[in-house]
């Protein structure tokens, strides 16, 4: 039996090859600032793309609040990325404006980049770990699951917004000088930049693939499509959920570091339902079982609206809602799920009489 190309371990690593060579390459052809800046960004949206693919496409773990995580980590940053233009003994002038006279304890550890940069990626990962152990001990799943998460989603809007002398409310945190990691200067307008967040995504969707191709990705996936088999098979099912749901809400964390390096500014916006539930809709167009794909949807949903939505306006969500409903309807598997078919009926030919119509039986045991 020939096997379907998409589901070929060696031409998957190929394409993921070729697609992050020509991105890397970027810098190498334009030098536009502006343009770098843009795409470094769609990076990061790249970033969350394939840690809602892990979440969802791999563990059926519908996560509507991955804003949460991208949101902690973007503000976390963005303290660090504040302290250090700080004169010691000085507090950021919003905080004087809010009667605040001395810094609070729990912006202290932010004076130092290194815990900075670590409480920003540990806190989530922590919240992560904690509210998924709750949830998925008390088999909580499916739409309840992502109800909880749309609710504790916009619970962090609210209070980012209500403790304004800590986080300067609904103005946000604008950090006057761009990340300094020792002697480097990370200009955000630069390519090092733009290498810098393509490093990291290279990082992240490899480490992803690694994982759905190892033996806890293959347990992750066997109860995203049957839980209670792999429950009565001895495996405690509540911890490979809370597992695979904390390492997609470090990867949204490291995703929301880079948003503040790049932006210079958080602020409750990244706490928004929308913009979360934007999320689930790029990696639905690209396939949320494929990671690749996914960062493909985010790539193409926010380059259109970059491009196309200044010419629609509000009517844009409108469209975007639109698309989603068709590909919910004719397209369940997204853009990769169409390339997958294009794929199978081009092998299909070359197979003989006897095994065209034989189902590919370890298509479910290769990560996408």
């Amino acid at each position: 039996m020939i096997q379907n190309p998409y589901h070929n371990k060696t031409l998957q690593w190929l394409f993921y090859l070729v697609v992050f060579a020509l991105l890397g390459a970027v810098p190498l052809i334009s030098d536009d600032a502006f343009l770098l800046n843009q795409l470094a960004i769609y990076g990061v949206y790249g970033m969350l793309a394939v840690s809602i693919s892990l979440c969802w496409g791999s563990g059926g773990i519908l996560n509507m609040g991955q804003g949460i995580a991208f949101g902690l980590g973007a503000y976390c940053m963005a303290m660090t990325m504040q302290m250090q233009t700080q004169a010691e003994g000085t507090i950021p002038p919003f905080m004087l404006n809010n009667g605040l006279d001395a810094l609070p304890w729990i912006w202290q550890p932010f004076q130092d980049t290194t815990t900075g940069i670590i409480l920003a990626l540990l806190i989530p990962t922590a919240f992560y770990l904690i509210f998924g152990g709750v949830m998925f001990t008390a088999r909580v799943s499916g739409p309840f699951f992502a109800i909880m998460t749309l609710a504790t989603l916009s619970a962090f809007a609210t209070i980012f917004v209500d403790l304004q002398p800590y986080t300067n409310g609904v103005n946000g945190i604008s950090p006057p000088g761009s990340l300094n990691l020792g002697e480097t200067e990370i200009d955000p307008y630069s390519s090092g930049a733009y290498w810098f967040v393509f490093a990291l995504l290279v990082a992240c969707t490899v480490a992803a693939k690694l994982i759905n191709q190892s033996r806890f990705g293959l347990i992750v996936r066997a109860l995203k499509d049957d839980p209670e088999r792999v429950r009565f098979l001895g495996y405690n099912v509540a911890i490979y959920e809370t597992l695979v749901y904390a390492l997609s809400g470090l990867i949204a964390a490291i995703a929301g570091c880079c948003f503040a390096v790049l932006t210079q500014y958080v602020s409750p916006a990244q706490f928004e339902v929308g913009f979360s539930i934007s999320i689930v809709i790029w990696v639905a167009l690209g396939g949320r079982n494929s990671l690749i794909w996914a960062m493909f949807g985010a790539f193409t949903v926010q380059g259109a609206q970059s491009y196309v939505g200044d010419q629609f306006l509000s009517t844009w969500i409108l469209i975007l809602g639109f698309s989603f409903i068709l590909v919910v309807r004719f397209l369940p598997g997204g853009f990769a799920g169409l390339v997958e078919t294009i794929l199978g009926r081009a092998a299909k030919p070359e197979m003989g009489a006897d095994t065209a119509n034989l189902e590919f039986s370890d298509a479910k045991e290769v990560a996408k």
